[in-house]
């Protein structure tokens, strides 16, 4: 299945935990920036075992050789990728990764998008384009052609607990036929998705394979005691990093040259601190609540006469051409604490590798419940960086 470096997950990396007192956390940080690269060990990543049926797979090289590839044996065959939304989102990319490693073995692979707003869209269009430039087939979601391809096809990607939605209103009687060839890939873990309008097909499917061995057990007992039903044969295969990322994080030379671009055009000087985060600007990913502790840690440094070098902030996942209510919220704040000149916006972005290779700190602060563990968090420790975690409290009702 996903063919992603799992090495990236051991490669040097420190994940700092926080549930309450950010400023004081943040501050700290701040202190100790130069110390931690010092203190940054190698730590594994292996996951506990669970119980079957769980199976767990550990990530594979993302080579695209078809000789070495370990997805060689998917030649000639028709997948067909069902996915919930098109967008710059973690799930719809990810299937795309996959869209790409499959071409690259010459497997045929038509995409389909469930979710389509009835207007046009920059970023729909743009990334449709780009996977049909590497040969994916984009087709509707509805539709006859729809239907014919998921009876053709030897797979069926289902791409989160949404997309279960499609199989009903596009299959309509034909959905017997397909389940036992479909995997139910699955991100989340939000309880308004354990709808049996969503995953009353799951008990049926040939099998769904999900990022975590949490995630994987949530949904076991999740089903069971709120809907009566059995997970299929499940699948634990732990995300990991695009190649093109590990190139960059691996190439001392276009590090330092992403890093000094990056920083040169945020208007950042070499010797000052940057921390990011970088998410869809959205409230679940708790952007306010990093740029409020961002200002809080501000006022701490002037109270104290710390004498420490510049900081900045960087809020990577903006839109700069539907800017919703939240991030005016945001840019509002910055403006109001008068903060303008080291708060920075970028607008959301494929390639979060440049970024990586020019901040100092990542703070990965989601806030929603039943935010699973987002990829970003590895990518940053495969360029060796502290992330700065926030634990939103959970419960299983």
């Amino acid at each position: 299945m996903p063919t992603h470096s799992h090495k990236t997950m051991a490669k040097q990396s420190t994940t700092i935990s926080i549930q309450k007192r950010w400023p004081l956390m943040i501050l700290l940080c701040i202190a100790l920036s130069t110390a931690i690269a010092f203190f940054i060990g190698n730590n594994s990543c292996n996951s506990s075992n669970f119980n079957s049926p769980i199976h767990d797979f550990q990530s594979q090289s993302t080579s695209v050789e078809t000789e070495e590839s370990p997805l060689s044996f998917m030649k000639s065959k028709l997948v067909l990728l069902v996915s919930h939304e098109l967008s710059l989102s973690g799930g719809p990319l990810l299937l795309m990764e996959l869209a790409f490693l499959l071409r690259a073995v010459r497997t045929r692979v038509v995409w389909v998008t469930n979710q389509k707003p009835t207007e046009s869209d920059e970023v729909i269009f743009s990334l449709e384009q780009k996977m049909m430039e590497r040969g994916v087939e984009v087709l509707s979601a509805r539709g006859q052609e729809a239907v014919d391809t998921a009876l053709k096809s030897d797979l069926v990607i289902l791409n989160t607990a949404v997309a279960g939605k499609w199989l009903d209103a596009v299959l309509k009687e034909n959905v017997p036929r397909v389940l036992p060839k479909v995997l139910w890939w699955i991100h989340e873990m939000r309880g308004h998705y354990f709808k049996l309008e969503y995953v009353k097909h799951l008990p049926f499917v040939a099998g769904a394979m999900i990022d975590s061995h949490t995630t994987a057990d949530y949904w076991k007992n999740r089903t069971r005691e709120r809907l009566g039903i059995k997970m299929p044969a499940t699948y634990v295969v732990h995300l990991g990093n695009s190649k093109d990322l590990m190139e960059v994080a691996e190439d001392s030379v276009a590090r330092r040259v992403l890093r000094e671009h990056i920083r040169e055009s945020l208007g950042v000087r070499k010797d000052d601190l940057l921390f990011a985060i970088i998410n869809s600007v959205s409230r679940g990913k708790g952007q306010d609540l990093f740029l409020k502790s961002f200002y809080e840690a501000l006022q701490l440094i002037e109270e104290k006469k710390l004498r420490m070098p510049s900081v900045h902030a960087v809020v990577v996942g903006s839109d700069m051409s539907a800017q919703t209510k939240f991030e005016t919220e945001l840019r509002n704040f910055v403006a109001e604490k008068k903060i303008q000149d080291i708060v920075h916006f970028v607008n959301k972005t494929l390639n979060v590798a440049p970024y990586l290779a020019s901040i100092d700190v990542l703070v990965q602060n989601s806030q929603a419940r039943g935010e699973c563990f987002g990829r970003i968090t590895i990518e940053a420790m495969a360029f060796q960086l502290p992330v700065l975690v926030s634990l939103f409290p959970f419960s299983f009702p």
